[in-house]
């Protein structure tokens, strides 16, 4: 069964996806941008039609899938259309501003009958995906605690981009790369029940949110977009997920570490600028003492994006939920509505 896609936002992220839907053998269809010069570019690269209007992309006959690729304001709205027009839908990371514009889309695709995947193709990066095996198996003991870095460091006038316009955006760092790590906690630990967070704008002129704007404001004054994010998550059993995400990172870099009782398992880098990928097994000496190691790198490219589609189609064609499907979305998005919420009071924050 070959898929059509229609492909709804045409920058960098919505060309990527493009291109490896075609690869994988599947057809696009029409890709639509409000830039129509994106869109024709995007267009005459896939050899299909092109549209200024997502709705007249969203309504053709021969379009199975959407991708939703926009900026964040236009996500849940995106989504939602696709959905009541019965086609299944990858809407890219975040799953919309906040909460409740993911639970909007969670509710549209389940009234429809039709899947929505969020866009966690971190999940499918080899040492990450070969990590979360070995923790399911329990190769490393029970869990006791993650430790995560993420960050960059932006680039000439990052700041006039749309991710520092709090309308468009709906957060900053925390919302941007933090929830590709509060995704990766969720799929190694599980739920957690409390978040912790501070944030801080330390470098970048990013904008802001007006009084009780922002989601978890509870009333309080202006706060400006994040360019950095602490954060502290706990399970029920008391388990902790620590980390931080930058945009003052000024070298790329991405580290993911998991604990256990009988060892540890340390994820560093993504490739390209973010370096090589590599897992490190770190397994415990029952009497103590330096631990046993050992360490596997992933050379070439960049294979996640190929692996998360293969699976998002495999979930179509079996009539199954995907991998990172709404519902995981929309908790996430509730993770960070609560470190919001801490952020900005100062105190634990239940996640709801």
């Amino acid at each position: 069964m070959t898929l059509g896609v229609a492909v709804v936002g045409c920058g960098l992220i919505g060309r990527r996806r493009a291109s490896v839907a075609r690869a994988l053998g599947d057809r696009v269809v029409v890709v639509a941008d409000v830039d129509t010069a994106r869109a024709r570019d995007l267009a005459a690269e896939c050899g299909c039609a092109w549209t200024a209007d997502p709705r007249e992309a969203i309504g053709r006959a021969d379009v199975d899938v959407v991708v939703v690729s926009t900026v964040n304001k236009a996500l849940a709205p995106v989504t939602v259309a696709a959905a009541a027009a019965g086609k299944h839908v990858l809407c890219e990371k975040p799953l919309g501003r906040n909460a409740d514009e993911a639970g909007q889309m969670v509710e549209a695709a389940s009234k429809a009958g039709v899947l929505l995947k969020t866009g966690f193709n971190h999940r499918h990066h080899p040492a990450i995906w070969e990590a979360h095996e070995l923790c399911a198996c329990g190769a490393v003991g029970p869990l006791m605690f993650i430790r995560a870095v993420y960050g960059h460091g932006g680039r000439p006038d990052y700041d006039k981009e749309w991710r520092a316009d709090a309308e468009l955006c709906g957060g900053g760092e925390l919302l941007d790369q933090g929830v590709h790590v509060i995704d990766l906690c969720r799929w190694f630990m599980g739920d957690f029940s409390s978040a912790f967070a501070a944030t801080g704008t330390y470098y970048w002129d990013l904008g802001y949110f007006g009084p009780g704007q922002a989601e978890g404001s509870q009333g309080a004054g202006p706060r400006q977009l994040e360019d950095n994010a602490f954060g502290l998550l706990r399970t029920a059993a008391g388990q902790t997920a620590q980390f931080h995400t930058s945009w003052t990172q000024w070298k790329n870099r991405f580290s993911f570490e998991v604990f256990g009782r009988d060892g540890y398992l340390r994820v560093e880098g993504l490739g390209g600028s973010y370096g090589p990928e590599s897992l490190v097994i770190g397994r415990r000496r029952p009497q103590s003492g330096p631990p046993e190691e050992e360490r596997r790198e992933y050379e070439g490219p960049d294979g996640s994006w190929q692996a998360e589609w293969r699976e998002f189609a495999a979930a179509i064609r079996e009539g199954r939920q995907p991998l990172a499907n709404g519902e995981e979305g929309l908790a996430t998005m509730r993770i960070i509505a609560a470190l919001y919420r801490s952020a900005s009071s100062g105190e634990l924050a239940a996640i709801a």
